[in-house]
């Protein structure tokens, strides 16, 4: 079980180090509802992950990924085809950034976040968690890499649960500051939050590229093994 969670690690910090949810929940700790709706969009963030990654181990695991030699070919596909998603993603990020100069654009429903409800709060957090791109390959490349360790299934599900906690470390991390800490936590927190919308393409593109580097060497040393 050890390996496994070593393999799911910095998968796990891939998905952690997201600028827009970080972003949005320390947005949302500056808001009239703050403490209900950054709860709220952690709460979402780590069920949207704790379900993704299920449903993604239940299919490997249905797949025999850790026995079938077939299978277990597929998800080395999986994994190439995924690093190579990932570099040409992180070709992107760089491509699109500011130029010197300009202002960071961030998405336009940034400035309407102090019109928000816990439930739509709630709903931003599980979307960002479950259907962002790069953490939705991440969590399915995890998954693949839990079924592929030959567990039972209620370390698969630990190993799992390592992995969402680790991933939810720096959504779940400032609201619980911001909780413990109040008002002395906003200048802090500010900071961090200019830090990212400033460097938010730059952050993406070297962490698209370092993992989709480590998803094909992964996916090709599996299938030419």
């Amino acid at each position: 079980m050890g390996q496994a969670i070593g393999e799911i690690l910095p998968l796990a910090v891939g998905v952690a180090v997201s600028p827009v949810p970080i972003i949005a929940v320390i947005l949302m700790l500056f808001t009239p509802q703050a403490r209900r709706n950054a709860s709220a969009f952690a709460v979402g963030w780590v069920l949207a992950l704790l379900i993704v990654g299920t449903i993604a181990l239940l299919l490997s695991d249905a797949s025999d990924v850790d026995s079938d030699e077939t299978s277990s070919d597929l998800a080395y596909t999986v994994k190439l085809l995924l690093g190579v998603l990932f570099v040409l993603l992180a070709v992107r990020q760089w491509q699109t950034r500011p130029k010197e100069g300009e202002e960071p654009e961030m998405p336009k429903w940034m400035a309407t976040i102090d019109t928000f409800t816990p439930g739509k709060s709630f709903g931003l957090g599980a979307l960002l968690a479950g259907l962002n791109p790069k953490n939705l390959g991440l969590t399915l490349a995890a998954a693949v890499s839990i079924a592929q360790a030959g567990l039972d299934t209620g370390e698969e599900f630990l190993v799992l649960l390592v992995f969402v906690l680790v991933a939810s470390v720096t959504v779940v991390g400032p609201v619980l500051y911001y909780l413990l800490a109040g008002a002395s936590a906003e200048r802090n927190l500010n900071d961090l939050k200019g830090w990212l919308m400033a460097n938010n393409h730059a952050v993406m593109a070297t962490l698209l590229l370092v993992f989709g580097a480590v998803l094909i060497g992964q996916g090709f040393g599996g299938l030419t093994a």
